[in-house]
């Protein structure tokens, strides 16, 4: 089917909005790493870091939907362990899921006991531009296999997933600043976006071992926990508010 005749059909429009909903849905996980991670650069590299590490989403992503013969072979299995099969999606699923439990984790470590990670600054606290964007671009290669794979799923039309994908991804890009500052100005914000990248990890390894989680029922844990601490935040501001008032008062 050409583009002209896509463009005419109703079912491939709302093919595309779907897709596009769900692309930056799945695009969610990706963001909130990519603000934890790049705001622990100094200020003034945050904005190229955000950049680099959506720009590379973007291209691995166009990338793997002109390998889709590529991509649909990911899903074979190449590796028998006891009575699980695993295929090179599962075990990218791993790898990454590993690899972001073990960032979340230090993370977390640095947050609640920073006096011990100053001693051994390698684990935590600012790291460089370099190797921030290495890991971006580990966890780009993860998301990116995952963001496919379910645009394959939904349509057989390349054009809308190419579509798809550049508008979420342009999404991500106009949202990774503010979300970013959002994280900065909000300490316990960032230990729920820990705990978000903790939980996704765990949600990925299971993907990984053929355990399907779906992922309405995370994303609406993230939403409920967020929800709760917007309240707390509103919470605070009102005591602090209150206090500054009768202080004047008095």
């Amino acid at each position: 089917m050409d583009i002209m005749t896509l463009a005419a059909s109703p079912e491939a429009w709302i093919a595309l909005l779907t897709l596009i909903v769900m692309e930056v849905v799945l695009g969610i996980d990706n963001l909130v790493f990519i603000s934890v991670l790049t705001n622990k650069l100094p200020e003034a590299e945050r904005p190229r870091a955000r950049r680099v590490g959506i720009g590379a989403a973007l291209i691995m992503r166009l990338c793997l939907l002109s390998l889709l013969f590529v991509l649909v072979g990911l899903t074979k299995p190449v590796l028998t362990v006891f009575t699980l099969d695993f295929s090179w999606r599962d075990l990218i699923l791993i790898a990454g899921g590993l690899f972001l439990v073990w960032k979340a984790t230090m993370e977390i470590h640095h947050h609640v006991d920073p006096g011990e990670e100053e001693e051994k600054p390698s684990t935590g606290g600012k790291i460089g531009f370099g190797l921030a964007i290495v890991q971006i671009l580990l966890l780009d290669i993860v998301f990116s296999v995952d963001s496919i794979l379910t645009a394959v799923g939904m349509t057989p039309h390349l054009p809308i997933m190419i579509c798809a994908v550049i508008v979420s991804v342009l999404v991500m890009l106009v949202a990774s600043g503010p979300l970013a500052r959002f994280i900065e100005r909000n300490p316990t914000v960032v230990m729920l976006a820990l705990s978000f990248l903790l939980m996704i990890g765990m949600m990925l390894i299971a993907e990984g071992f053929g355990a399907h989680v779906p992922k309405g029922y995370v994303y609406a844990a993230m939403a409920f926990s967020g929800l709760v601490e917007v309240l707390n935040m509103l919470a605070r501001r009102a005591r602090r508010l209150r206090k500054e008032t009768e202080g004047g008062a008095g």
